[in-house]
Parts: C-alpha cells; sequence; structure tokens
C-alpha cells in the first residue's frame, strides 16, 4: 500500500494536512500511461489531415479513458482517505472531497 502526504490549500490559503492511504495507484498511473499515448496518437492523426470522424471518435475515447480513471480515483479516495476522514472526524476532508466530485462531474 503506498502512504503519501497531501497538502491542501483551503480557500483561506491555511495548509490543512491529510493521511492518503491509495490502493491504486499503480493502475491510476497506468492509465493514465495509456491516456496520454492515445491522445499523442490523436494528436498525430490531425497533425496528418485524417478524417475528422475518425478524430472525433479517438477523442471520445480518450475523454471515456480520462472519465473511467476519474472514478477508479474517486472509488479509492472514498474506500480510503474518506473512510479515515469519518473515523477521525475531518469535516474538511468531507468538504474537500465534495469540491472535487463538483468539479470532476462538471
Amino acid at each position: 500500500m503506498n502512504e503519501t502526504h497531501h497538502f491542501h490549500e483551503n480557500s483561506d490559503h491555511s495548509e490543512h494536512q491529510h493521511k492518503h492511504t491509495h490502493t491504486q495507484t499503480k493502475a491510476v498511473v497506468n492509465r493514465l500511461s495509456r491516456a496520454i499515448g492515445h491522445l499523442e496518437t490523436v494528436k498525430k492523426m490531425v497533425e496528418n489531415g485524417q478524417d475528422c470522424s475518425e478524430v472525433l471518435i479517438q477523442l471520445a475515447a480518450v475523454r471515456a479513458a480520462l472519465t473511467n480513471t476519474g472514478k477508479l480515483i474517486l472509488k479509492d479516495h472514498l474506500d480510503h482517505c474518506i473512510v479515515d476522514a469519518v473515523s477521525e472526524n475531518d469535516p474538511e476532508a468531507l468538504e474537500q472531497f465534495k469540491k472535487a466530485i463538483d468539479q470532476f462531474i462538471k
């Protein structure tokens, strides 16, 4: 299990520390690497003047891959960090999680 400490900046610019324990870090990094490679391929398609319909289809695939990666991050964060925040009565971590969900779902 990877354990890291993250500093989150609040709207009042003070720092708050949370302990984050994630089990899906390697899977997330792998998914992001694949999405980056796929997006590079889409960029080359555009540069080479490939059919716009095919570019859009591939771009949609990249977007779906990113969305699924985000879901994995949210689930991992919920299963570990947010469970810890609830047990430690850390309402700020819960509020930050709500904000992250709002940003992700836009």
